[in-house]
């Protein structure tokens, strides 16, 4: 199967899903930087009630979720597939959840929410960059441009974020030689740092995967590099970090 033929062919088995009412496709392959090894990213947008029985029922080979099956919120579950011998996700976005997450940023609103391995977590507005960037492969969405309103007010929450992260850290973990403690947290504070960086200039973030790069903080690889387990040396990489995320 050429690639389109296998756009085609998933895009018109989810869309035909009850309940479903478009499909994108997202991810590196959505926005041309994937390699040969990228897996597929799918998302279908129900209205109402989504049954995952139904994608079962498809007959392709992997795990499916329950609705909520990954934690609940605006990340609610989805499918770890395999279709014609190539690795394929399948998330699944609710339409009513996704519009309100819609106009929340648009007033520069968001909450944070939990997501295995998203170190920082994600933001609500996940969700409408989702939007911006993926490519509708089924039915009719919106493509938002980043809300002026979100670009002002997601900046400090992230940074304040980090901040207490770092202080933790810095008050507790550090002081008691705990290396493993402190790169976590380091790990973690970068992650949010960069959320910051990316909101402010209004780029859309919708993973981890490059986020540290994108905001110019892989320097914080060095640091972490030269943790010991010694209540000094993880003062002084803190303070080394907080100076990397404040030049940011």
């Amino acid at each position: 199967m050429t690639d389109q033929t296998f756009l085609d062919h998933v895009a018109g088995r989810l869309g035909a899903l009850p309940a479903v009412r478009a499909v994108t496709l997202g991810g590196s392959r959505a926005q041309g930087t994937h390699t040969p090894d990228s897996d597929w990213d799918f998302a279908i947008y129900y209205r109402g009630g989504f049954d995952p029985t139904d994608l079962r029922a498809i007959g392709w080979e992997g795990e499916v979720s329950e609705i909520d099956g990954w934690g609940g919120g605006v990340f609610n579950g989805g499918a770890w597939l395999s279709v014609d011998g190539r690795r394929v996700d399948v998330h699944y976005r609710d339409l009513d959840v996704v519009e309100h997450e819609l106009a929340e940023a648009d007033q520069g609103r968001f909450h944070w929410e939990p997501l295995m391995f998203h170190l920082a977590g994600i933001p609500s507005y996940l969700v409408v960059a989702e939007l911006a960037l993926n490519r509708v492969l089924h039915g009719a969405l919106p493509r938002p441009a980043y809300p002026e309103r979100l670009r002002t007010a997601a900046p400090p929450v992230w940074r304040g974020r980090a901040a207490m992260t770092l202080q933790y850290a810095k008050t507790v973990y550090a002081a008691r030689g705990q290396a493993t403690e402190v790169a976590g947290a380091l790990a973690t504070a970068a992650m949010q740092t960069a959320h910051a960086v990316l909101a402010a200039r209004g780029e859309w973030v919708t993973n981890e995967k490059r986020l540290l790069h994108r905001a110019g903080l892989r320097g914080i690889d060095t640091i972490v590099a030269a943790l010991r387990p010694e209540p000094e040396t993880l003062t002084r990489t803190i303070a080394e970090a907080e100076a990397l995320f404040q030049a940011a």
